[in-house]
């Protein structure tokens, strides 16, 4: 009885953890270019600022999942990660001058960017204990970002956008106040050998799991990165395009509660054929759109492709990795799915964006869904990842 009082205690800490997390990942994708462009900055100032995020998270992605699964602890590294969080948001806040900010930024991302990925790790590593489903806890996220972006957005309204780095601080500050609460759900494991990394990279299955992966991460990152300009050409309102982020991310919030519950009645595989259909009905529409008032109905499809993609793939990783690579394997992952696939939509989806404007970028970006999908058609149909795990043995 006891120690199930404590699995409970620790199952809420977690979900409070995951909202405050993403409440402060609200701020930064939000509110950040918002507070830059009120300090001064130039658009093209504020476009570099932000390419250094995904930069810089391919590496320190890496560093910091190894480094968990060298010490099989995921509690501590976490406590470094939001300390180093705070205090370089001090320095973000204060640098006077573009050339300091970018290196303050690039610093703040260095302990921000491996925090979601080692997040999904913890979680990932307790509901294998527990029997808990994955999106029951990733819910909670999507909970804390539409709660930053909707209240955080109306605060910032009415007492302007100088509140930024309070609010900042605030959501940090609680997320550090509740790891610390957190109980360790690696202490005492089995410590990978740092050669434990190649093992991974080795694995077939992996690896080409990983590409359709990429693949349909580039499609969907194509559309993070360039919805507000698409729907400013549009002639769409900065109060539109909030609500247009607010919409994407309510619309996660049902399709996680609904696969934490009957989600073990579907194979990934299927799932994510599903996704990729949704993903290319979703872009199609997109690159069709004249009037940006239907692009908030269109974003709602967002539960039907990124919600599903988030919880299959996941739940498709743990199957694959064994434990005590938990964390190197998640942060593969979210470089390919993030670093990876956000430099290459930034650079392709950018150059392309520029050349020909945002409805050929959204036919692009329905094109690699399609090529996606029929990677993961071609998987089930024809046992793909089966016979490259018998190969990896």
């Amino acid at each position: 009885m006891n120690a199930h009082k404590h699995s409970q205690t620790n199952d809420l800490l977690l979900r409070m953890f995951t909202f405050s997390f993403f409440m402060t990942m609200g701020i930064v994708v939000t509110f950040f270019p918002l507070y830059f462009d009120y300090k001064g900055y130039s658009k093209i100032q504020i476009g570099l600022l932000y390419a250094i995020g995904p930069l810089i998270g391919i590496a320190t992605n890496l560093l910091w999942g190894i480094l968990s699964d060298r010490f099989q602890t995921v509690k501590k590294i976490m406590v470094i990660l939001l300390i180093g969080q705070l205090v370089t948001a001090v320095l973000v806040f204060t640098a006077g001058w573009f050339a300091l900010l970018y290196v303050c930024l690039a610093a703040f991302f260095f302990f921000q960017q491996p925090v979601n990925s080692l997040n999904d790790s913890q979680v990932m590593l307790n509901i294998r204990a527990n029997g808990k489903s994955y999106a029951s806890f990733r819910a909670w996220g999507s909970i804390g970002f539409a709660f930053s972006a909707g209240v955080f957005g109306v605060l910032l309204r009415v007492y302007g956008t100088g509140l930024t780095p309070m609010l900042c601080f605030i959501t940090i500050s609680c997320s550090l106040i509740i790891v610390l609460l957190l109980k360790d759900v690696r202490e005492g494991g089995k410590k990978m050998a740092f050669s434990g990394m190649v093992n991974i990279i080795r694995n077939k299955r992996f690896l080409w799991f990983l590409g359709l992966i990429v693949i349909m991460s580039v499609s969907h990152r194509c559309n993070d990165g360039f919805l507000a300009l698409y729907m400013r050409q549009l002639g769409a309102s900065d109060s539109m395009i909030g609500y247009a982020w607010m919409a994407s991310a309510l619309s996660e919030i049902p399709i996680f509660f609904f696969l934490s519950k009957h989600g073990h009645r579907f194979k990934e595989i299927p799932l994510l054929i599903f996704a990729g259909v949704i993903y290319t009905i979703r872009f199609i529409f997109m690159g069709h759109i004249h009037n940006p008032n239907w692009i908030l109905g269109v974003q709602l499809l967002h539960s039907l492709t990124f919600g599903i993609f988030l919880f299959t793939a996941n739940r498709y990783l743990s199957q694959i990795i064994p434990d005590e690579y938990r964390s190197s394997g998640q942060a593969i992952f979210a470089v390919a799915w993030s670093s990876v696939a956000g430099l290459i939509s930034g650079m392709l989806g950018g150059w392309i964006f520029d050349l020909a404007g945002g409805a050929t970028l959204y036919t692009f970006a329905a094109v690699l869904s399609i090529i996606s999908t029929l990677g993961f058609i071609a998987t089930h149909v024809f046992q793909i990842d089966e016979k490259l795990a018998g190969t990896s043995r």
